[in-house]
């Protein structure tokens, strides 16, 4: 009662002076008016409240800001979450594409990022990309973000992909796409919907693919020609984490999309031994526009295990026809992943098996030439190979190891502080992507690469990376030859 006397002498204190109460209003009357003001007051107080605990909390340098809001709406279920990398499970698989630095308040946010390269390779191997010694710079990548709370349960995420973007023409190699772009309907942790251009969550990679969440420049030889990073389909599906043990969760996602295109108009194999299955995004479809060229529809999931903080088991799967009308010729890729945390150690890798069933017997409309959307489109004068490839597998293992001498630290602190760490990191990937005909030794596609690297983070969305490539076992396409090929490359990478 004490506190309700205070607030009321307080209120009547604050009400303007009016004669007239004194000689017309009961005590009832004024006990009255008190209790609504004082109901009121509370809650202007209440909605202040409201309004602080919902501002962004100050981050320390160097840092992730800690995603708030509804937007990402992380909860932190197991003890020690909080510590973990955004890109290594502090999110529901699917909320990954979500873990971007800049996601920090409930409202309409742009960012992005970008990446510089300077690349020395000494000869011309299929899987750069190139048509002869490459020695230059090319900024591959800027990507900006649109990000949006409409409602406490409708969100919307968008990422557009300018590749090469210093070239007008985009038959010269420059291109611009719609990466994702999706509405949420977030109804609990365990089950949410989405709708729109969807990342397929084919392995982790291709959920993950940023260039500054990832240590090494190149992407992995098996996410590139297997698993065709990025892809992405329209469709709709749903989303969600369920917690069955105290330190474990479960992360799932389903959805059905448009489908991949696996054929020219003119009959002529998109997917193939040099570009694997690259040509079959929909974002590469020529003739329609990436629309769906024969009214079928694919299925993609993945269901991803973490028994404790640091360690994720992962398997997926991608199922859809990719003839046009009139005959069905499905692809299928079977994808695993695993992530292993121990200190600063880390160990990340993913396998991957792609069927394009009934490929070899395909009607080729054009059998000289590399097929639209090849890693080698624009190099004139070479043959690609005679049949068309229906199995192809490849995988990748690397191994970092995260750093600070303590000297560095004490010698420029701001430079070398919190926040701040190098990375050691060695990969090994193999692919091979014509099995049937290659008998697992020869061929264009059958490919080996051991890459070494070193990068600096001065925080931990910006990172200058140094890396060295060998190539024991590549592919020359202007000699038709097996080369040994190597690489040194340069780069940064950096959100905004």
């Amino acid at each position: 009662m004490q506190i309700w006397s205070i607030l009321g002498a307080l209120v009547i204190a604050s009400l303007p002076v009016i004669p007239v109460w004194a000689e017309n209003m009961t005590p009832e009357d004024i006990q009255k008016l008190v209790d609504e003001a004082v109901t009121k007051r509370l809650k202007e107080h209440e909605q202040r409240e409201g309004a602080m605990e919902r501002r962004e909390p100050a981050q320390p340098a160097g840092q992730y800001p800690v995603p708030v809001g509804p937007m990402t709406d992380v909860k932190v279920e197991r003890p020690g979450e909080e510590k973990v990398p955004l890109s290594f499970g502090a999110t529901g698989s699917g909320r990954l594409v979500y873990a971007k630095p800049f996601v920090s308040a409930p409202k309409a946010i742009v960012g992005g990022y970008m990446d510089i390269q300077y690349r020395s390779q000494s000869k011309a191997s299929i899987e750069n990309g190139y048509g002869g010694t490459t020695n230059g710079f090319d900024q591959q990548r800027f990507v900006p973000f649109i990000y949006a709370d409409i409602t406490e349960h409708v969100k919307f995420a968008s990422e557009i992909e300018i590749e090469h973007g210093i070239r007008e023409d985009t038959t010269q190699g420059a291109e611009i796409g719609l990466e994702f772009a999706h509405i949420d309907y977030l109804v609990n942790e365990p089950f949410n919907l989405r709708a729109g251009i969807l990342l397929l969550p084919i392995g982790k990679f291709n959920l993950l693919h940023d260039s500054p969440l990832n240590d090494l420049t190149d992407r992995p030889l098996v996410s590139r020609l297997i698993i065709p990073s990025t892809a992405a389909e329209t469709g709709a599906g749903f989303y969600g984490t369920v917690y069955p043990g105290r330190t474990s969760k479960v992360d799932y996602e389903l959805y059905v999309t448009t489908g991949p295109c696996g054929y020219d108009s003119n009959g002529t194999p998109r997917i193939n031994e040099e570009s694997g299955t690259r040509g079959s995004r929909q974002r590469k479809c020529p003739s329609d526009d990436g629309l769906d060229i024969n009214n079928g529809k694919a299925v993609v999931g993945r269901l991803a295990f973490s028994p404790m903080l640091g360690v994720e088991v992962a398997g997926s799967s991608y199922y859809g026809n990719a003839a046009p009308n009139g005959s069905y010729n499905p692809l299928s890729i079977t994808a695993i992943d695993w992530t292993f945390q121990r200190g600063p150690f880390e160990m990340i890798g993913e396998a991957a098996w792609a069927y394009s069933r009934g490929n070899s017997r395909a009607i080729q409309g054009n059998t000289i030439g590399f097929a639209p959307g090849s890693l080698l489109t624009g190099i004139g004068g070479n043959s690609g190979p005679g049949i068309p490839p229906q199995r192809m597998n490849g995988y990748y293992i690397q191994s970092n190891y995260h750093f600070m001498p303590a000297f560095l630290t004490k010698f420029s602190p701001k430079r070398f502080g919190e926040g701040s760490t190098f990375t050691a990191v060695i990969r090994y990937d193999k692919v091979n992507t014509n099995l049937d005909n290659s008998n697992g030794t020869g061929g264009w596609g059958n490919l080996e690469q051991i890459s070494v690297g070193f990068n600096y983070r001065p925080i931990e969305d910006v990172v200058f990376k140094i890396s060295y490539q060998y190539q024991p076992m590549a592919f020359n396409p202007n000699t038709s030859q097996r080369i040994h090929d190597s690489a040194l490359v340069l780069s940064a990478a950096t959100y905004f």
